[in-house]
């Protein structure tokens, strides 16, 4: 597999090397766990401060990261604490397929849209979602941000911080939707991915450099790697937010959830 040189992946643990097919999906994340030796990540905020130690040479830099709500958030909360850099969302959404909506064919934000032109996707289906999705990320930019302004990622170094990705369809489409902005230097850091589609993270043209904890060939869903992998709610995403943006108003809610 061809990887640029700035990408760096390692396999932090042991696999059994036993094949297993099920059409349900829940069922395989489960069963895989009880194959795997060792735990992988405890929840997001291990995951974070496991990638934070492979980024500590950005640590005070000028730069911003990037998460990916929501579950990204708890992980790029405790990047940003670490490293000590702002933290934003990344405020986009995927354009789904017709047939296949988790199949990403694009991604829009409020400024800007990226897709790719395909000869069974019209393009009034692509006005609609745009329309669509731009009224759902109103709603997400007034419940998370209120009346405070993002950081400028204009001339910065941007980290993008999701919890783990499948396809990076998504991802990809964040990434060229990011560029947009002028940004110094664009990379990712994710904790798990199966190596194919990291792989085309890595020679994504947008993308300066990739971290990568994990890339397993056994790859089934991010949450396999997780011993907890709740669903990240968006109050949850606000508290992590006010924490980084306010440290001198603590919470002490998301700092007790980082020392867990």
């Amino acid at each position: 597999m061809v990887i640029k040189s700035n990408c760096f992946c390692g396999v932090l643990y042991c696999w059994d090397d036993v094949q297993h097919e099920t059409p349900a999906v829940w069922v395989c994340v489960n069963f895989l766990k009880i194959l795997t030796k060792k735990a992988m990540f405890k929840d997001r905020f291990d995951a974070g401060r496991q990638l934070a130690k492979k980024l500590r040479h950005y640590k005070n830099r000028d730069g911003v990261i990037l998460a990916v709500p929501r579950g990204g958030v708890e992980v790029g909360y405790v990047v940003a604490k670490e490293l000590g850099l702002p933290l934003e969302v990344v405020l986009s959404k995927k354009i789904g397929h017709p047939i296949n909506a988790e199949f990403a064919i694009g991604a829009v934000s409020l400024e800007g849209v990226v897709f790719s032109k395909r000869p069974d996707v019209s393009d009034d289906y692509i006005n609609k979602e745009v329309v669509r999705l731009r009224q759902l990320l109103r709603e997400r930019y007034k419940k998370y941000y209120g009346d405070r302004k993002p950081t400028s990622l204009e001339g910065k170094i941007v980290i993008i911080v999701d919890d783990g990705i499948a396809t990076g369809n998504t991802l990809l489409s964040t990434v060229e939707l990011v560029r947009k902005y002028h940004p110094e230097r664009v990379m990712v850091a994710i904790p798990v991915a199966p190596p194919d589609s990291l792989n085309n993270v890595c020679l994504a043209d947008g993308v300066d450099e990739v971290v990568c904890l994990l890339t397993p060939n056994n790859f089934y869903a991010v949450g396999q790697f997780y011993e907890n992998f709740d669903q990240v709610e968006d109050d949850e995403v606000i508290r992590l937010l006010q924490e980084v943006w306010e440290p001198k108003q603590k919470s002490g809610h998301a700092k007790q959830l980082q020392n867990q």
